[in-house]
């Protein structure tokens, strides 16, 4: 299931806007900050899925019933460009446990790519709610092969996807092999060009957080 939230404008569309300027980027705490809130609406959104308990909670006056969520869900990171976005999950979701997950993309001299995983920390998935995080869904292939990587840890009750922006390539390519997810997205792209950049997209989600790296 997709749930596209562009279409209906909000706050999300005001740091969708400057997350994408080219004369706001420079800003790296700004960008940040901005993946971090969009992370924070799409913990509040994904919130009304979950399944809920009743309490009894004293307050000064008398005893009441609160609804709170069952069971915490296990927030799943793809280092390094989704750490703000977690971030923003993890402010709602505080009592979340968490998955650390490093995924790059190998590139090789004919200018084809291989995703390489080089580090996982996960706690047990069994009947767990997953939700994993990462701001460009682009071609699709970092998120399917990671998630049937933490296969392994257990089988998730319930797997959500988050992304700030995706290409349409790339949330198709997840829906055939992943075909139960929910997709949380901000907004969906029509372009991957010969690069596998989305397009208009943004760039480079982690070099403008955190700086440019060599690659390898």
């Amino acid at each position: 299931m997709i749930h596209h939230l562009s279409p209906q404008n909000s706050l999300i569309s005001q740091y969708l806007s400057e997350i994408r300027d080219i004369n706001i980027q420079n800003n790296r705490m700004r960008f940040r900050r901005n993946l971090e809130r969009i992370g924070e609406i799409m913990a509040y959104e994904i919130s009304k899925t979950l399944e809920y308990k009743s309490i009894p909670v004293q307050t000064p006056l008398t005893e009441t019933a609160c609804q709170v969520i069952a069971e915490p869900p296990v927030l799943a990171i793809i280092l390094r460009a989704a750490l703000p976005m977690y971030q923003g999950l993890l402010n709602y979701f505080d009592k979340a446990d968490n998955a650390f997950i490093s995924a790059y993309r190998k590139h090789k001299p004919d200018g084809t790519f291989e995703i390489e995983l080089e580090y996982t920390a996960c706690p047990s998935l069994e009947n767990r709610t997953l939700i994993m995080c990462d701001p460009m869904l682009a071609t699709g292939s970092s998120m399917v092969v990671t998630i049937q990587k933490l296969a392994k840890m257990g089988k998730p009750k319930h797997i959500h996807i988050v992304s700030a922006i995706a290409s349409q390539k790339g949330i198709d390519y997840v829906q055939e092999q992943l075909p139960h997810v929910s997709i949380w997205v901000a907004a969906i792209d029509p372009i991957l060009n010969d690069q596998k950049y989305i397009v208009p997209g943004l760039g480079d989600a982690g070099d403008l957080a955190f700086g440019e790296k060599i690659q390898h």
